[in-house]
């Protein structure tokens, strides 16, 4: 998990740009931040270790840190509550599932 979000953060200043280099120096920079893939990271691993509802806890980070870079269906999801799934691309899943091990 705390490779997940180290690797959001040190790609972050790239997020949006289709780089084609591999001089990634230096890892850190003052413009890295955290995005929503780390947020959503940790709020599973909050909803699991605490048994409430993914739903909830992942609606309750985002009230938190709603620029953190979302994409447009899960703002819409977030704001209406709505119980159907958003159709999410799916992209930052894969790295959000690195709080189910910590938890299990």
């Amino acid at each position: 998990m705390l490779g997940a979000i180290t690797g959001d953060v040190a790609g972050s200043v790239y997020e949006w740009n289709n780089i084609k280099h591999k001089d990634f120096k230096p890892l850190f920079s003052p413009r890295s931040f955290f995005t929503d893939d780390s947020i959503l990271t940790v709020a599973l691993m909050d909803s699991i270790d605490r048994s409430v509802g993914y739903d909830t806890v992942m609606r309750w980070y985002y009230t938190q840190h709603p620029a953190a870079g979302y994409g447009h269906l899960f703002h819409h999801w977030c704001k209406y509550e709505t119980e159907l799934p958003y159709n999410s691309w799916g992209n930052g899943s894969a790295m959000r599932t690195s709080a189910v091990e910590l938890c299990v």
